[in-house]
């Protein structure tokens, strides 16, 4: 087992799993004094088998850093100061009736969240929103990371949820990683996938990044595709392997729709026509179709380098087509898994807290609504669902134009993490604009906020959490939070208390007290849907984690899938412009329970190098950190591997710009700029990386240094993901 405590006599360990990254590794917290001084991995559980990630390792002590907000601040004469609970809480909510008791005031009121909260917190946060306010305005940063999973998922199998599982890894014969550097931000994951390359029988591995990562420096086959090309990739891959007929025909014509259209469209595509888009061989190209079509058990991961791209959810769904014409969904060794970035990540689709309704629901679908209704005991009306969920780059477009005038902020740090900073920064500053921020520490976000609410972590409240591959953790309170902090659900509990939410008998919206009166009541909420809770109990996860549904390790497995009408959440849409299709559409194509099989052609970025930015920026993570480093910047070990942020160049594009190892560079963007050290690395040659971690929390005065000060505000029209991955850049040496 892996293990780092700072203290002798440790007196007792507590049941928990990760925070800061989507794998979901159980490990057991060390507690002394009242305070938390170690953590250790679980040998027994099935997701991580006692290994711990370095941000497991380390991250904790984030816990105990001096600077952890342990009082409510308001903004006084223009700057923050301390106040009690009653007066904050006393203000959001005040703000919160004048706007709800005007016109239109649900319409005012918009929530973005994270991927750290638990699933407790989530449900209550989606019920208050959904049902007590009636805001469609509810989405987090959780739509940055893992939107697109989430609808290649839905417009693939009918339904969001991974078909896979992390055993899959134990029995497959190859795998392949689309645009996701596994050893960075998943290690525990990576660990695995190299017990087997250095074990017996070692799969063939397939890496398809611009960057040369340890994932691409392991992989038998490394396509170093250009940026916003992974479409044209995808559609050639899938040509070659029904030319050469590797695909299964019969699983084919038995469980999918839309084989003749996919192989229209992917016609074009030869070897040499996506060679020419991607910037790889020909012979590359056939050589990855053959791997990935000859397999007999063929795993895929997908992450960000598709998920932030062009065309993101075409090309995720690309990977699902290739998976489907090959059979391989739902069987031991041969599954597809888009991943998440964040622990919580599946939580908030699950829980409703996003864009999504509670349960995998479709929204619009009135019987779902009916069902919500009558769950929550309101009127249908009062659920919004007369238009699709407003998600989160047009909220902050609402903040911007006034229309939404108050936003509150949970657990994560937009000032650093949403493209075009300087525009996000003009927003959050808005004096019509009411803001709450709901955290740990004064972030960037929380320095800009009319409210600062001071909230519990990981280790210090009770409940549960879902990683990428359906498992369950239970995490325990293991010590009291500092000062005055609350656990986000008590939180939101008291806020609901105090705008008094009433069902239609006037009974309490809100009748919970307590993490798991809230769990019990979202397994009531998820019986019957995909996410289906009802085997899963707190007794039952105090023995080790659970996959959903329960006896099910991999969804799929007898071909059938979620596309019913009745019970599909999505009627699908365009994967050119995002438009939704109707239910009498989707009804005519008579899925039952067959898998849809989407494509599109390749179409370029919506920002190109030019004369002015002749090179491609891409975005990306470093093991040692997470997200704004609000919690690893403050682990010694883990600032100290990465302080500070940088960009790689190739050598050719170093040596023609003059630029040497370790020197000062400035990246510039129509949107702004960053000055950072130079690592000549393996990155394609015109592309340039930049880690997205670093904001302005102990940065060097006159370096600006956040990557997004670069990103563009442009995103996928289906899953509504920003483009981090594909903004035009200049770089120019600096003394």
């Amino acid at each position: 087992m892996d293990e780092h405590v700072t203290a002798d006599g440790v007196e007792r360990w507590v049941p928990s799993a990760s925070i800061l990254h989507s794998n979901g590794d159980a490990m057991d917290i060390a507690v002394k004094g009242g305070r938390i001084v170690g953590v250790r991995g679980r040998a027994a559980d099935r997701v991580n088998r006692g290994r711990l990630d370095p941000k497991d390792l380390y991250g904790w002590q984030a816990n105990n850093s001096p600077d952890r907000l342990t009082r409510p601040m308001v903004r006084e004469g223009g700057r923050l100061v301390e106040t009690d609970w009653e007066t904050a809480m006393g203000r959001v909510a005040e703000r919160s009736r004048q706007l709800l008791d005007g016109p239109g005031g649900w319409g005012k009121i918009g929530f973005y969240t994270s991927g750290q909260l638990f699933l407790e917190e989530y449900y209550a946060l989606g019920v208050i929103g959904k049902a007590g306010i009636g805001t469609p305005h509810m989405d987090g940063n959780t739509r940055l990371c893992t939107a697109t999973a989430a609808a290649a998922l839905k417009l693939s199998f009918g339904a969001d949820g991974q078909p896979g599982s992390y055993t899959d890894v134990d029995l497959c014969d190859a795998i392949a990683l689309w645009g996701h550097n596994v050893a960075e931000t998943q290690t525990v994951l990576w660990m695995r996938m190299l017990d087997r390359r250095r074990g017996p029988n070692p799969p063939r591995m397939l890496a398809v990044d611009p960057r040369e990562t340890p994932v691409a420096r392991e992989a038998d086959l490394h396509l170093a595709v250009r940026p916003g090309t992974n479409v044209a990739l995808v559609n050639g891959l899938i040509r070659q392997i029904v030319h050469h007929g590797w695909h299964d025909r019969a699983y084919v014509d038995e469980h999918t729709i839309g084989f003749d259209e996919l192989v229209r469209t992917v016609d074009p595509y030869t070897p040499a026509h996506v060679a020419g888009i991607c910037g790889v061989s020909p012979a590359d190209v056939e050589r990855a179709a053959e791997l990935l079509g000859t397999s007999e058990r063929l795993l895929s991961t997908v992450l960000q380098g598709f998920y932030q791209s062009n065309q993101a959810t075409a090309a995720a769904c690309g990977v699902n087509n290739l998976h489907l014409i090959r059979g391989m969904i739902g069987k031991p060794g041969g599954g597809v898994l888009q991943m998440n970035g964040q622990p919580t990540a599946e939580n908030t689709r699950e829980a409703g807290a996003d864009g999504d309704l509670p349960g995998f629901r479709n929204w619009g679908n009135p019987e779902h609504i009916r069902e919500l209704a009558d769950l929550w005991n309101v009127d249908e009306m009062t659920i919004p669902h007369w238009a699709p969920p407003t998600h989160a780059m047009q909220i902050w477009r609402y903040a911007e134009q006034g229309s939404l005038q108050l936003l509150w902020i949970s657990a994560t740090n937009p000032a650093v993490s949403l493209p075009d900073l300087a525009r996000i920064r003009r927003i959050l500053a808005k004096p019509e604009l009411f803001v709450v921020v709901q955290d740990l520490f004064l972030t960037e976000t929380a320095q800009l906020a009319d409210v600062v609410l001071p909230a519990a972590t990981w280790g210090e409240k009770l409940g549960t959490f879902t990683n990428a591959d359906r498992t369950v953790h239970l995490s325990e309170k293991a010590v009291d939070p500092p000062g005055e902090a609350r656990a986000d659900l008590d939180i939101f509990l008291d806020y609901a208390r105090r705008m008094d939410f009433r069902d239609r008998d006037g009974n309490p919206l809100i009748p919970w007290t307590g993490p798991e009166e809230v769990f019990e009541a979202w397994r009531e909420c998820s019986k019957g849907r995909p996410c289906d809770y009802t085997g899963i109990t707190y007794e039952a996860l105090r023995e080790g984690g659970i996959q959903w549904p329960v006896g099910k390790e991999r969804l799929y497995a007898d071909g059938v899938f979620h596309t019913d009408p009745a019970y599909c959440e999505t009627y699908g849409q365009d994967l050119s412009t995002g438009a939704e299709f109707e239910a009498e559409a989707y009804r005519a194509k008579q899925p039952g329970g067959r898998a849809f099989l989407h494509a599109v052609g390749y179409q370029p970025s919506p920002e190109t190098p030019s004369d002015d930015y002749p090179m491609r920026l891409t975005t990306g993570r470093t093991v040692y950190h997470f997200h704004t480093r609000t919690k690893t910047a403050r682990a010694p070990e883990l600032n100290a591997a990465a302080p500070a942020p940088w960009v790689e160049l190739h050598p050719a594009d170093a040596a023609r710009l003059g630029v040497t190892e370790g020197a000062p560079v400035a990246v510039r963007s129509p949107r702004g700029e960053v000055i950072v050290e130079a690592r000549l690395t393996g990155v394609r040659e015109g592309t340039v990386f930049v880690p997205f971690h670093y904001g302005y929390f102990d940065a060097p005065p006159g370096r600006p240094r956040a990557a997004n000060e670069l990103t563009l505000t442009a995103w996928d029209p289906v899953s509504k993901q920003p483009l981090f991955k594909v903004a035009a850049v200049r770089v120019e040496p600096r003394s």
